[in-house]
C-alpha cells in the first residue's frame, strides 16, 4: 500500500460516521436503508458517505433490483493494519536520505528524563 493509499483512507475514515458505518459493516453487509434509521440522516447523505468509503477501496457495492448492498473491503483495512505494524515496510521504498535521517542533537524538555550526550547530563548543560 502507498503513502497515498493509506492517507485516503485515514481521510475517508476521518469522519465518525463512516468509522461507525465500517464498524457495522465488519459484521456483515448492508442495504443503504439500513443506515438511515441508525444514523438519523437522509438516503442521499447516506449514500455521500458510502461513496467517499468506496473511493477509499474500504467498500464495494453490488445492486439486487433497485437496491444497493454495502460490504467491507476487510483485505484493504488488514493492508493498512500490517503496514502501520512494520513501518520498515514504507520506508524501504524511500530515498535513501530520507531513510539516513540525521537524528536531532535537541536536549529533552525537561519534563523528560535526563539522558547522557558526550558525556554531559542535559540536565547540567547551560541553555542560552
Amino acid at each position: 500500500m502507498t503513502h497515498e493509499e493509506a492517507a485516503a483512507i485515514f481521510k475517508a475514515l476521518g469522519d465518525p460516521t463512516r468509522v461507525r458505518m465500517v464498524a457495522l459493516l465488519a459484521v456483515h453487509e448492508r442495504c443503504v436503508c439500513e443506515f438511515v434509521p441508525v444514523f438519523g440522516i437522509s438516503q442521499p447523505a447516506v449514500s455521500h458517505h458510502m461513496r467517499r468509503l468506496k473511493e477509499a477501496g474500504l467498500v464495494r457495492e453490488s445492486r439486487r433490483g433497485q437496491w444497493v448492498f454495502y460490504s467491507l473491503v476487510k483485505e484493504r483495512l488488514d493492508g493498512l493494519r500490517l503496514d502501520l505494524e512494520e513501518p520498515g515496510r514504507w520506508v524501504r521504498d524511500w530515498p535513501p536520505d530520507l531513510t539516513e535521517m540525521a537524528r536531532c542533537d535537541v536536549p529533552p524538555s525537561p519534563e523528560a528524563p535526563s539522558r547522557t550526550r558526550k558525556g554531559e547530563d542535559y540536565a547540567r548543560v547551560s541553555r542560552d
